[in-house]
């Protein structure tokens, strides 16, 4: 017992940014705790931090990179020869076809990757083409393209003062498995208990009684993707009740009367009956907000991953302002984190790359410097000038992640050469011609760049490498930097993150405190910055220095809302439910399932059905059944329950794990079933461009 020792880092699994605290002899790993001395989560721990000592001994981790042979066999390949093929491949199809010939692909792990955070820009501009994807239009696109319309930048994110507020309405949201995506906050449950031991309440609205509904004062069902409907109709009642509050920002904004001429075409007696919600519920829920202390309205993944999901983070915002809770303890607050990305991606007088291109195929626009990962295959199979021959795809699954990814996966197939950089031989990575292994997870150091720009505190932290990696392994952005070398041709650089990181903090807006990566090395626990201040003034970067109320771009969107709701047409009855998606606690997105700790037990891969309908269709609870939509169809079990509304289905998403070419034992035995084999690729928030998982018209059948 002597020899036992403690390493304190964060989990970066997750945005929760959790404390941990590692008990461990040698490489033997005893225990994975909260570290209760972080001061943003507290000591609190969620059960995926365990499968970090899982993922750094699973036997199916690739260590060394491996190429595929002619004969389809994968066979060891040394870094040297590797990067050599790598950047002959990728120059030969640039020069015969074309910069933008070859697409890169960044999958979600790269934001919890302190590395890759650094380089990936470098990499991006290094491989010259305008091709680039990622999970972000799986996920989050809508938040940023509403805050660059309306603050002037993609990452000036407003965050709920959670630990504030004293009422939350929660839209599409589940942070109690979540721990608050797109609002890093560990232990939420303990945080949403607080609020309502001092008072506060908690409404949730969302089409499934969620974990977090459980634990609220109020849930109310609402019909997939009318989301922006019920904003509208909470606006619309503020305005028509005097209830109207613009505090300190009234001066700061523009387009207020734009607001109140665009809402007359909205009336909340006609938008009832088409969210399911009643007239006097709408109008006491918008009233018991204006008139709290504080309040913040948090719309997620059900409200961005749908066909107005920048509607929706639009009029979310809009509700926080009129209300008097934006920018003010307890509403919508914006944090000053310590390696502030503002200041190294400033955009105040620059052009906006909001539609600087449309994509080839489906004319979608261009934002971030990247296309809608749902027209990536179209990009691949169809062919003409500009059409991608080759890929980099770096520590992303899409084919299990992307909407309708059997076709994707078939579009990997009919590329000239792909790479991967994964720790796995996945559904993904199978279709490369070369797969470049990282070290991960306990071998790295860690400091978030991106989820602290998302955190209800403002905390700072980095964490050493636990143990080190092994002599012929490599760190994501060791790997990163030499492709950027090989792409280019030119000399490898010899930067660090940490050089970066060191840089950023010791020059930033926390200078005056000594901040230093020594300063934070020598406090492993974290470091507390305090709670969010008011400081979106100081922060806009738009070009009048003002707050853009009602930007065009989402006025002019709510036409299509309109003619989607409004227009008396009926809905076909080939598919006559909606499908929504779930978040499980022990699962991140594809991440988790070689943990065995973390897919053991109860079969959680299910469609929920309710039971009225079960009934009608005549299905029993446990019974496999069949859900066909236009792209797909699956076969999964069923789970009756009244948790979800009536014509309402539900599938997590994140599995389907096992296919052909895939060799990890544990994610075979326990596979799931993909929802994204339902999911169809032309389904688009066509203002974001972001895919609309939520709302699919699925069709469910026994097949006794």
């Amino acid at each position: 017992m002597a020899d036992l020792k403690k390493h304190y880092r964060t989990c970066n699994l997750c945005e929760a940014m959790c404390g941990i605290e590692i008990t461990y002899e040698g490489t033997e790993i005893k225990s994975i705790k909260g570290d209760p001395k972080d001061p943003l989560s507290e000591g609190h721990i969620c059960p995926k931090a365990v499968a970090l000592q899982d993922i750094y001994h699973d036997p199916d981790r690739l260590k060394t990179p491996i190429k595929k042979s002619e004969n389809g066999k994968w066979e060891p390949i040394s870094w040297e020869a590797a990067f050599q093929e790598i950047g002959t491949k990728i120059r030969s199809i640039q020069q015969e076809f074309g910069k933008n010939a070859v697409g890169s692909y960044l999958g979600n792990p790269n934001a919890h990757n302190f590395g890759n955070g650094v380089f990936l820009p470098l990499y991006l501009r290094a491989l010259g083409t305008y091709n680039r994807y990622s999970s972000a239009s799986a996920d989050q696109l809508p938040h940023h393209v509403a805050s660059n319309f309306m603050f002037g930048h993609g990452m000036i994110v407003p965050i709920p003062d959670i630990d504030r507020t004293d009422f939350m309405i929660i839209i599409g949201g589940n942070p109690m498995v979540s721990n608050g995506s797109m609002m890093t906050a560990p232990n939420v449950s303990k945080r949403l208990k607080r609020i309502q031991q001092r008072g506060g309440k908690i409404v949730v609205v969302d089409p499934r009684r969620t974990e977090t509904a459980r634990k609220a004062d109020e849930h109310i069902f609402i019909r997939p993707e009318r989301d922006a409907l019920l904003l509208l109709g909470l606006i619309k009642t503020i305005q028509s009740k005097g209830l109207v509050n613009l505090r300190h920002l009234e001066s700061d904004l523009i387009g207020f009367e734009k607001l109140e001429e665009i809402t007359k075409d909205f009336s909340v007696k006609e938008i009832a009956p088409i969210v399911g919600i009643s007239v006097g519920k709408i109008e006491d829920l918008a009233i018991r907000f204006a008139n709290a202390p504080s309040a913040v309205c948090y719309s997620r993944m059900g409200a961005s991953t749908q066909t107005f999901g920048g509607l929706c983070q639009w009029l979310t915002n809009v509700l926080n302002i009129i209300t008097g809770n934006f920018d003010r303890a307890g509403g919508a607050m914006f944090t000053q984190p310590a390696f502030d990305l503002l200041k190294i991606t400033n955009k105040k007088g620059k052009k906006d790359s909001y539609g600087r291109f449309r994509s080839r195929v489906r004319n979608l626009p261009y934002y971030n410097s990247e296309f809608p990962v749902a027209t990536l295959a179209d990009e691949i199979l169809t062919e003409g000038e500009g059409q991608i021959k080759a890929m980099i795809c770096i520590a992303g699954n899409p084919v299990l992640s992307s909407p309708n990814g059997e076709r994707l996966a078939e579009a990997f197939d009919e590329l000239d050469f792909m790479v991967s950089v994964d720790i796995y031989l996945n559904e993904t990575s199978r279709h490369a011609d070369i797969i470049l292994p990282a070290a991960t997870g306990l071998e790295i150091p860690h400091y978030d760049i991106f989820f602290n720009a998302l955190s209800v505190k403002n905390t700072v932290k980095y964490s050493t490498p636990l143990f080190g990696k092994k002599e012929n392994q490599k760190y994501d952005w060791e790997i990163v930097r030499k492709l950027i070398s090989v792409i280019t041709d030119q000399p490898e650089s010899e930067m660090t993150p940490e050089q970066f990181l060191d840089s950023m903090l010791q020059t930033g807006i926390y200078a005056d405190k000594g901040l230093s990566l020594k300063m934070l090395k020598e406090n492993p626990h974290g470091i507390d910055l305090g709670a969010l201040q008011p400081c979106l003034i100081s922060r806009l970067q738009t070009n009048d220095d003002k707050i853009q109320l009602a930007p065009q771009l989402f006025v002019d969107d709510l036409e299509r809302l309109k003619s989607t709701f409004f227009s008396g047409k009926k809905s076909e009855n080939e598919f006559p439910f909606q499908m929504i998606g779930r978040r499980l606690l022990r699962s991140h997105n594809t991440w988790m399932h070689n943990a065995y700790r973390l897919v053991k037990g109860r079969n959680e891969c299910t469609l929920i059905l309710n039971p009225k309908d079960a009934e009608a269709l005549q299905i029993q609870n446990g019974e496999t059944v069949k859900v066909t939509s236009k792209v797909g169809s699956i076969e999964i079990e069923t789970q009756v329950s009244d948790e979800i509304m009536e014509g309402v289905v539900s599938i997590p998403q994140g599995w389907g794990h096992g296919r052909k070419g895939v060799k990890m034992k544990i994610a075979q035995e326990h596979a799931g079933i993909s929802i994204n084999d339902l999911t169809d690729h032309e389904r688009i928030d066509e203002l974001t461009g972001n895919a609309a998982f939520n709302g699919v018209g699925v069709r469910v059948e026994s097949i006794i």
